[in-house]
C-alpha cells in the first residue's frame, strides 16, 4: 500500500451518513473539523482532494424534527433541500479555520450522461481544484427521481473518480475494511489487506448493508472500486473512525483494506459510456457476436443481434448483454430501436433492401463501444 498511495496526488474521499451525524440526528461539527483538518493538510503537501459528504438529508430531518427517514421521494428531497443549508455551511465554516474555501457541487446522472454536462461538470472541478478551493459533492437530492439517481454516494464517489481522473478513491465508512465474510456472523472471518478491483470473489465477500443511517453496504463499495479502476484509480475502503485516516493513508500506511486497478485505463470518450448507469434500450446478443466483440475487438453488426428492448433514437447509449442478462458493454447505436428490429439477425449487405436506405455496415462501431 505504501508505494501505491504515496504517489497519488489527485484524491476523492466520500464520508458516509455515519461519519458526520450524531447517529442520524444532525451534523456532527466535531466529525466535519477533523475531515476539513485533515483535508486542509494534505492540499498543504500539494495534494488535490475532492470531497463526496453524505449528511444533506440526516441534517434536514433534524431541522425539520423529523424521527424517521421518510420513504416519500418528495419528503427525502424536502429533507435534502434543507439539509443542503446546514451541511455546505457547516463545511465552509469547518475549512475557513484552516484558510481554505469549499464549493458546493451538486450532481445528478443526467449531468453525466448527457457528453456536454459530462465535459462541464468536469472542467468546473478542475477549475475549482486549481483555485485551491474545496469541492464538496453530493447528489443533487432536491430533483433527484428513481429514475436519474446515483443510488448512494459509493457510486457517486467512483464516477467523480472517472470524470477527474483521480488518482485514487479512498471511502471511509463505519467498517474496518472488507472482511472474506460478515465478521458479525463469522468469527473466522479475516480482514482482506489487498486486492485487485474487479475480482469477482470480492462481490462474493460483500455483505449488505450495515448502517440505519446511509444507503450503501459493503457491496456497493465493491462495485464503486470496480468502476473507479476503469479510469486507473486504485480505492481504499476504511474506517473514518481511525485518528488522522487521511493523512496516514496517503503517508502510506495500510489501513483497511486497498483495491488496486489494472494497469490498463479507458480513454476519456470510452469512460463516458462505461459511466452510463442508466441506457435507452438493450440488445441481446448471440454468442458469435460476443465472441466478435470480446475476443477479436471488432463491431457490432446486426446479424448478432437477437433481441432488441426500449425504445432509442439514432446516437442514443444502449446495452448489450447475452441471453442471460449479463451486462457486456455499453455503445452508441447506429440506427434507433424501430431500425434495428427490423435489421436485428440479418447480414449488413441486406441493411438496404430492409430499410428502403442505406446505412452503417454496423450496428454499434467499436470506437464508439466499451466493454464492461
Amino acid at each position: 500500500m505504501k508505494t501505491v498511495l504515496t504517489q497519488c496526488k489527485r484524491i476523492v474521499v466520500k464520508v458516509g451518513s455515519s461519519l458526520v451525524t450524531n447517529q442520524g440526528a444532525g451534523l456532527d461539527l466535531d466529525a466535519l473539523g477533523k475531515w476539513a483538518s485533515q483535508i486542509a493538510a494534505l492540499n498543504a503537501s500539494g495534494h488535490e482532494v475532492v470531497l463526496v459528504s453524505s449528511g444533506a438529508i440526516a441534517e434536514g430531518m433534524q431541522r425539520l424534527g423529523w424521527r424517521e427517514r421518510p420513504t416519500s421521494i418528495h419528503d427525502l428531497q424536502a429533507a435534502a433541500a434543507v439539509g443542503q443549508m446546514g451541511l455546505v455551511q457547516a463545511y465552509e465554516s469547518c475549512f475557513r479555520q484552516h484558510g481554505r474555501h469549499a464549493a458546493q457541487v451538486l450532481l445528478t446522472h443526467a449531468d453525466l450522461a448527457n457528453r456536454e454536462r459530462y465535459l462541464n461538470a468536469r472542467s468546473t472541478l478542475r477549475t475549482l481544484l486549481a483555485l485551491n478551493v474545496v469541492p464538496i459533492i453530493n447528489e443533487n437530492d432536491t430533483v433527484v427521481t428513481d429514475e436519474i439517481k446515483f443510488g448512494d454516494n459509493d457510486t457517486l464517489g467512483a464516477l467523480v473518480t472517472n470524470l477527474i481522473e483521480a488518482d485514487v478513491l479512498i471511502i471511509l465508512t463505519d467498517q474496518t475494511g472488507l472482511y472474506t465474510a460478515d465478521p458479525r456472523r463469522d468469527p473466522a472471518a479475516t480482514l482482506v489487506a489487498e486486492a485487485q478491483a474487479g475480482d469477482a470473489k470480492l462481490e462474493l465477500m460483500a455483505g449488505g448493508a450495515g448502517s440505519h443511517i446511509g444507503r450503501g453496504g459493503m457491496i456497493t463499495k465493491i462495485l464503486a472500486a470496480k468502476r473507479a479502476a476503469r479510469s486507473g484509480a486504485h480505492t481504499v475502503i476504511a474506517s473514518g473512525h481511525e485518528r488522522d485516516v487521511l493523512l496516514r493513508l496517503l503517508q502510506g500506511e495500510s489501513i483497511g483494506t486497498l483495491l488496486t486497478a489494472p494497469t490498463l485505463t479507458l480513454d476519456a470518450r470510452k469512460q463516458w459510456l462505461a459511466d452510463h448507469l442508466q441506457v435507452a434500450g438493450k440488445l441481446v446478443l448471440d454468442a458469435g457476436a460476443i465472441k466478435a466483440l470480446r475476443d477479436e475487438g471488432k463491431s457490432l453488426l446486426p446479424i448478432g443481434v437477437k433481441e432488441v428492448f426500449g425504445q432509442f433514437e439514432r446516437g442514443a447509449v444502449v446495452a448489450c448483454v447475452s441471453e442471460d442478462g449479463h451486462d457486456l458493454a455499453r455503445g452508441l447505436t447506429n440506427y434507433s430501436a424501430d431500425e434495428a428490429r427490423r435489421i436485428a439477425r440479418h447480414p449488413s449487405q441486406e441493411i438496404e433492401s430492409l430499410l428502403g436506405y442505406g446505412g452503417d455496415q454496423e450496428l454499434i462501431h467499436r470506437d464508439n463501444l466499451v466493454l464492461l
